[in-house]
């Protein structure tokens, strides 16, 4: 049965991680499972979720979407966060909705931050002026080796067609920027450690959702 807390104030469940690390499969079958126990589930991504922020999603992730300045891209990724918070997440939380969502401010400080240089205090500085102190409830870092992580994700984009061909601007960058990346997000979680949780994604599938499904229930129940 649903937590009485949760259907009042909602829950903001968050999934971060490198490429490849499996964040959209655990995303759905994790959806799929607290839907099987009644409660209301809201999935989404960043960039994106909504209009605008999947015009901006073109931009960032398209391999041919631009060439932009990391701190650009920070402040565009801040843009699209005020619109997806205001018209999709606070309205879910208030309806006592669990979201899901696949990235947040982690992946700007993990990719922008860690991976392209851009100063972490300069970021928060920006994330403060824009969102404030607005962040997940429970965030779930699926960590994996670099290379079987862009094997697995180069793999995916093989067996896609069309325009996702081609949404693979960060998969394309070098070794060290992924390494960063990674190093990034353990980093992340080690600093907040009460809010994020590391979960070894290079697990089959199944003993990963499991390792997903116990925090979610530990904190639900």
């Amino acid at each position: 049965m649903p937590d009485d807390d949760i259907e009042k104030r909602g829950l903001f469940i968050t999934l971060e991680g490198g490429e490849g690390s499996g964040k959209t499969s655990q995303i759905n079958r994790l959806s799929e499972y607290l839907m099987a126990q009644n409660y209301k589930v809201v999935t989404t991504r960043e960039p994106g979720g909504t209009d605008e922020g999947e015009a901006i999603r073109s931009l960032l992730v398209q391999r041919y979407g631009g060439n932009w300045e990391p701190l650009a891209e920070v402040l565009l990724l801040f843009a699209a966060r005020i619109t997806h918070i205001e018209k999709v997440i606070k309205p879910a939380l208030e309806n006592g909705k669990i979201v899901i969502c696949d990235r947040f401010t982690d992946s700007t400080i993990a990719y922008q931050g860690y991976g392209l240089g851009i100063e972490i205090d300069k970021i928060k500085s920006i994330q403060e002026m824009t969102i404030g102190d607005f962040v997940p409830d429970i965030t779930l870092i699926l960590d994996i080796d670099v290379k079987l992580g862009l094997d697995r994700s180069n793999k995916r984009l093989a067996g896609n067609i069309g325009y996702k061909q081609t949404e693979d601007r960060f998969e394309r960058m070098d070794i060290k920027f992924h390494e960063k990346l990674r190093n990034g997000f353990l980093t992340i979680a080690e600093n907040e450690s009460q809010r994020c949780h590391v979960i070894d994604a290079s697990e089959n599938i199944d003993i990963v959702f499991d390792n997903v499904k116990d925090i979610i229930l530990s904190k639900i129940k």
